[in-house]
């Protein structure tokens, strides 16, 4: 129990360490496209860590397998490099037995992303949808800091002095025509205004001047208005998540349309890619004292982006009418290619302690004799 202990501890940090760095890099290019949308006047401060903080369920449920096929290849390539493992195995402790108490931190790692893909992570997209929702219904006056000027798209900046009484007060737009001649607006007040039937949105200027040309043209004009109208644009943002991966997971059992398939087998799918990579990780993390901690490393994330690769293609072919057993046949490989790997590594401990037996055998009738 001592020794399972100090096992699952290893394993443990290590999962955590590199987990909370890939968590780190995930969510700082995150942070980064949507702090750019903030920017722009698209979202909101207090949205962009609102879908940070609902969206985190969805990353932890891929990066932890990554963090625990690593943790163990670099918790147990430590204690190969220490020659713990090789005192522990001439103790004997098992390559079996070592794999026995691997499957310790991998069913606890495996829970939790079940977890994560069956409840928390569809929970959490619905919760980030609606914020995107709220962020795309959101007025012009909504996304307007007054004495700030707000970047619309199409050639238009809109400034304001103040806000109060809901309307926004000493108002200045700027525009351009098709041929590229600028427009400029004063308004001592503006407004939304919604029209329901042609569902279109306006900001309505009161009391104010317009400005057509440059000054000096012949063609420059002036026009005082009571009341002046411009048409809003729709929102030009969209997010990257689908209502299907929002789904509850209960919901979806009851769906019989391939996205739907294919987005349940996926959830279920993401627990067993846990417990096989730690397999995987077993004999891959056996590493001699002049290899070097990292010698597997590269290998074994290509195998590992192999593994991810060849499953996020079986549900894109489920989506498209596929078999769902497809998902399944490749857990099956690998779990195949872990048993060898295991069974080969077993085999070749074997064979060593022979050759050591062998070897210790004929020096001590040289001795004798």
């Amino acid at each position: 129990m001592i020794l399972f202990r100090y096992l699952f501890r290893e394993v443990g940090i290590s999962t955590f360490a590199v987990t909370s760095v890939l968590m780190l890099i995930i969510i700082s290019a995150r942070l980064a496209k949507y702090l750019a949308d903030a920017a722009a006047g698209k979202l909101e401060a207090v949205a962009v860590f609102l879908i940070l903080l609902y969206r985190m369920p969805g990353f932890l449920e891929l990066l932890l397998p990554l963090g625990l096929f690593l943790g163990v290849l670099l918790g147990y390539g430590r204690l190969y490099l220490d020659s713990e493992m090789v005192v522990m195995k001439a103790a004997g402790f098992s390559t079996r037995r070592l794999v026995t108490y691997t499957l310790g931190p991998a069913l606890f790692i495996s829970a939790l992303v079940a977890s994560l893909s069956l409840w928390l992570t569809p929970y959490g997209l619905s919760q980030a949808n609606q914020v995107f929702l709220q962020q795309e219904s959101r007025s012009e006056l909504d996304m307007l800091t007054p004495g700030r000027f707000l970047s619309q798209g199409q050639g238009q900046v809109t400034y304001a002095e103040r806000f109060e009484d809901d309307r926004l007060k000493q108002v200045f737009v700027a525009q351009q025509t098709k041929d590229g001649a600028p427009v400029l607006l004063f308004a001592e007040s503006a407004e939304r205004r919604l029209l329901t039937e042609q569902n279109q949105r306006f900001l309505v200027l009161h009391n104010g001047y317009r400005y057509d040309g440059r000054p000096g043209d012949l063609a420059f004009t002036e026009i005082a208005y009571r009341e002046y109208g411009i048409l809003l644009p729709e929102p030009d943002f969209s997010h990257e998540m689908s209502d299907t991966d929002a789904t509850p997971t209960l919901q979806l059992m009851q769906e019989s349309d391939p996205k739907s398939i294919a987005a349940l087998h996926w959830r279920l799918s993401l627990p067993v890619l846990a417990l096989v990579v730690a397999l995987i990780a077993v004999p891959l993390s056996h590493a001699h004292p002049r290899q070097g901690r990292f010698a597997r490393l590269i290998p074994a994330i290509l195998g590992y982006l192999l593994y991810v690769g060849l499953l996020t293609t079986a549900r894109s072919a489920i989506e498209k009418g596929g078999h769902p057993a497809s998902i399944w046949a490749v857990h099956f490989g690998f779990m195949c290619l872990a048993f060898n790997l295991i069974a080969l590594s077993e085999f070749w401990g074997r064979v060593g302690r022979y050759c050591v037996s062998l070897v210790l055998s004929v020096v001590r009738k040289k001795e004798v004799a």
